[in-house]
């Protein structure tokens, strides 16, 4: 299928977010849409799959010009999108997802449906139980359900809208085999992403937004700094991380043992200093979210000791934390970090009122939104987040949303414990967030994150921990290990070993 995007324009209110776009996408290729947050490319994929109108411009598939008015009519023509956050219903089973979609919804006939399922598992070597509940399986295992129901309803076009933020090393190795085996059946595949690697990797052609516009093309080998230039307007160099000496023991973590339905960990002795900065690798779901929320006040502990500064907070609430200074971001942050609905300022003024109450400062009953927009204004000037005091958080793109979470932190902090800190970030983005972080850490904060991305663990931790199937397997100093050995480490292996044929 070949598709064409001609002059397309949409607008949201002042923001031009697709001005004047036109992409061209070759039948049986990989195309890269490569931009920095914000930049348009999941509006313009929207209006390809029929979630949203273009103000204006010309869609056409195979040189026939067509109108979506609904995600049904572009499925029906031909293509599909595979969101960032799979559009899926957790509750129910893998197989009742699969058919959800189709003419007749449930009343499907099931046994020819399931045979289809595994037909095309089977096609793209996916390990899927029909019968799983989805809320039971990763989110490479979504995409790959996703995958599936799509190709079932006749998909010739998939767009992939960031598709391998959140998913295992593993996972995105069978992802890329996926979409290879798809694009020589003759199929168009759209690769939505900000990451370089991935898009000199897999795709045959990248098109670059900045600002909602064009701002180049080029066909692989790609150039990288060629690629950054487009995205950015500049090339970005990663200066070398500051040494900061370390403080006294802050956090000391003595035989913790966790445990939620589905993993127990245990005996975990960690002591971390101030002004420290602790990596956590591990495959997903290997305990780095268990570790973290214990050591946050999120999670209750079955046995062991956890102390903030000499103080013991075993099983203290999360108040009780936050107190002794200590902040979590979590990686899901309309759900976990944000609230829906609420602008900018109206989180600016929730930080700044719990502020007060821990310093044991009066607050006023009532809200003087005149100083509120004021302070929100310069927040927004401060982490260069791209939106306006009445912006709705969720109207922001995901680098906005996360210098927004930089933004309400306080502004004292014994222990910052972070979950994937830039996941789905572009790389300036990135670079902005740890400047921020590591600043934080010269005042003598200490700093725990989980990360997928190996790269950024060896680029700005002291120490990495490793976890793997509910154990911390070792810690290791940065100065002496590899991304190699890391790759091995979080795979149960040492880097003698070698891994099973």
């Amino acid at each position: 299928m070949k598709i064409e995007l001609k002059q397309i324009h949409k607008r949201f209110g002042p923001v031009h977010a697709n001005n004047d776009v036109t992409l061209t996408v070759a039948g049986g290729t990989i195309h890269g849409l490569l931009g920095e947050n914000g930049a348009g490319k999941s509006t313009l994929m929207k209006v390809l799959s029929g979630f949203i109108s273009a103000d204006s411009g010309e869609i056409m598939l195979n040189g026939r010009s067509v109108t979506f008015n609904s995600p049904a009519d572009a499925i029906q023509n031909g293509v599909g999108m595979l969101h960032q956050d799979p559009l899926d219903f957790p509750p129910m089973r893998l197989l009742d997802n699969f058919i959800a979609g189709r003419d007749g919804g449930l009343r499907q006939n099931r046994t020819a449906a399931e045979a289809e399922f595994r037909k095309l598992c089977q096609q793209f070597d996916f390990d899927l139980d029909p019968d799983a509940f989805v809320f039971d399986i990763t989110v490479g295992e979504r995409q790959q359900l996703e995958i599936v129901r799509l190709l079932w309803l006749g998909v010739q076009g998939l767009i992939l809208d960031e598709p391998t933020t959140g998913i295992s090393a593993p996972q995105k190795v069978k992802l890329f085999a996926t979409l290879k085996q798809l694009a020589a059946q003759g199929k168009s595949i759209i690769f939505v992403s900000h990451k370089l690697e991935d898009v000199e990797e897999l795709c045959s052609e990248a098109t670059v937004l900045r600002q909602g516009a064009v701002t180049g093309r080029m066909p692989a080998p790609f150039e990288t700094d060629g690629l950054i230039e487009m995205m950015f307007g500049q090339v970005f160099e990663v200066g070398e991380r500051p040494s900061v000496p370390l403080g006294s023991p802050l956090l000391q973590i003595s035989d913790l043992t966790i445990s939620d339905e589905r993993l127990d960990m245990a005996h975990v002795d960690l002591e971390i200093a101030a002004g420290e900065v602790i990596g956590i690798a591990g495959l997903e779901g290997s305990g780095q979210r268990l570790l973290m929320q214990a050591c946050a006040g999120l999670l209750p502990t079955t046995h062991g000791r956890i102390a903030i500064d000499g103080r013991p907070l075993t099983n203290a609430g999360y108040t009780r934390y936050t107190d002794a200074g200590v902040a979590f971001m979590p990686a899901n942050r309309m759900d976990e970090g944000l609230v829906p609905g609420l602008t900018i300022a109206e989180h600016m003024i929730l930080a700044q009122r719990q502020v007060q109450k821990k310093a044991g400062l009066p607050t006023k009953s009532t809200i003087d939104f005149e100083i509120a927009q004021q302070q929100a204004e310069t927040n927004i000037a401060e982490f260069n987040i791209k939106g306006r005091p009445d912006s709705t958080v969720e109207s922001l793109s995901g680098g906005n949303q996360q210098r927004t979470l930089l933004a309400l932190l306080p502004p004292k902090l014994r222990l910052l414990i972070m979950e994937h800190p830039t996941r789905g970030l572009d790389v300036e983005s990135a670079l902005y967030i740890w400047g921020k972080l590591l600043a934080r850490r010269e005042e003598g904060t200490a700093i725990m994150y989980s990360s997928a991305d190996l790269d950024e663990i060896l680029q700005y931790s002291d120490r990495i921990v490793i976890c793997f199937g509910g154990q911390v397997t070792a810690v290791v100093p940065t100065a002496t290990t590899s991304v190699t050995a890391l790759g091995y480490l979080i795979a149960g292996r040492t880097v003698n070993e070698q891994p099973n044929e």
